[in-house]
């Protein structure tokens, strides 16, 4: 192998983990419950490589021969949000949480905030990002104060109309507010959410841009690229690692545009990693418990998996996984701790092994780490050994 692809559906989470109940998330299943609310619902190329296989699943068919390994994987991080389960994807574990605001951030944080930007701001409470913006929007139009907003992710989001404070002003106050939000407050991630439109029309765009805090330590990222290799980032992976360990980035507009942007740097020759991340998933049907929508964004994906099995070569990995689950049949909006998929196929790769529940996401860091041969020990278990014939 001189090439992995790493490919994060954001949210698809395949039931609950035993300590599940600890973040109040019992009975989540994001993927198999879509698939008891949709009658008849599938995903055959993606059962193709495994996915009704997993252990524990129930909802998708199990074939007689897979294309690939599959597998599921326990995330052991303290946390399950975006950033928490992307790091330990890469490699890094987290210990202690992230901080949460349930209350709202502190009227001194907010102070500081204000004065370092220079004007008042509104908000400062958990709100979903398209209610608060029917809610304040008007407001915010008026005075031109940013709106400020958490949720029950370790986030400090903020909300301006492009029309009132120009996209540029709106990163440039985010990172202030990265600055800002340090040390006992180093909150994983600053948002831009910009929207456009007018009372009772205001729509996000598309020009949402993280800021987050820098890793920790070092990821199978840094060590790939240490070693003269391609580091190449799809979608938000850029701004969930700040930057770190990336050769090139590219943004995206929707999952379909992150597969096409993925499959134009597989066609492209050279040695090392891409790491895409599909963000529809988890930002516009996970959080807003859209289950058709969300059904309709897995069924796009998966008629598309065959294109990328047949961009690979005899020297690539593709690995389909998650980062956290996101029930849209439940009743609340927030991430869900879960158990997610692993699969992994290649045309030079064994085919039907069952990889098992692997303890770790960090399982896939240190699968690339033995594949490249680096320095990294992410103290987790390569399944490399077990899927080369």
């Amino acid at each position: 192998m001189d090439r992995v692809i790493i490919l994060v559906l954001d949210s698809a989470g395949i039931g609950e983990q035993p300590d599940s109940a600890d973040y109040g998330d019992e009975g989540s299943n994001t993927l198999g419950n879509i698939a008891k609310a949709i009658d008849g619902f599938t995903l055959p190329n993606l059962e193709k490589l495994g996915l009704g296989c997993i252990d524990g699943i129930t909802d998708y068919t199990a074939v007689s021969e897979p294309l690939g390994c599959f597998g599921k994987m326990t995330e052991r991080s303290i946390g399950k949000d975006t950033t928490t389960g992307h790091w330990e994807l890469a490699g890094i574990r987290l210990t202690s949480p992230f901080p949460l605001y349930p209350e709202g951030f502190p009227s001194y944080l907010v102070e500081g905030l204000e004065a370092a930007i220079g004007t008042k701001t509104l908000g400062n409470y958990p709100a979903s990002g398209t209610e608060i913006i029917k809610v304040l929007g008007r407001q915010h139009v008026m005075t031109g104060y940013p709106i400020i907003y958490t949720s029950a992710d370790s986030v400090l989001q903020i909300a301006a109309h492009e029309e009132v404070i120009p996209i540029e002003r709106q990163y440039e106050i985010c990172k202030i507010a990265r600055e800002i939000m340090r040390d006992e407050h180093a909150v994983g991630r600053v948002i831009a959410r910009p929207f456009v439109g007018s009372d009772g029309g205001f729509t996000r765009t598309e020009r949402r841009r993280d800021f987050s805090l820098k890793p920790i330590r070092k990821t199978i990222m840094d060590y790939v690229k240490e070693q003269g290799n391609e580091v190449k980032a799809v979608g938000k992976i850029e701004d969930i690692f700040a930057g770190e360990g990336i050769t090139q980035s590219v943004h995206i507009n929707g999952n379909m545009d992150g597969v096409d942007k993925t499959l134009e740097f597989i066609r492209k020759r050279f040695s090392g990693l891409i790491f895409t991340n599909l963000v529809d998933f988890d930002m516009h049907f996970g959080h807003r418990n859209n289950v058709e929508g969300y059904a309709q964004a897995l069924r796009e994906f998966d008629d598309r998996v065959p294109e990328l099995m047949q961009a690979l070569d005899e020297h690539d990995m593709l690995i389909i996984t998650a980062d956290h689950g996101c029930d849209p049949t439940t009743e609340g909006t927030d991430h869900t701790r879960e158990y997610v998929p692993l699969l992994v196929y290649g045309k030079g790769l064994r085919r039907g092994m069952n990889l098992g529940i692997r303890k770790t996401f960090a399982d896939v860091a240190q699968t690339v780490s033995e594949i490249f041969n680096t320095e990294g020990d992410f103290d987790a278990e390569s399944f490399y050994k077990d899927v080369i014939l």
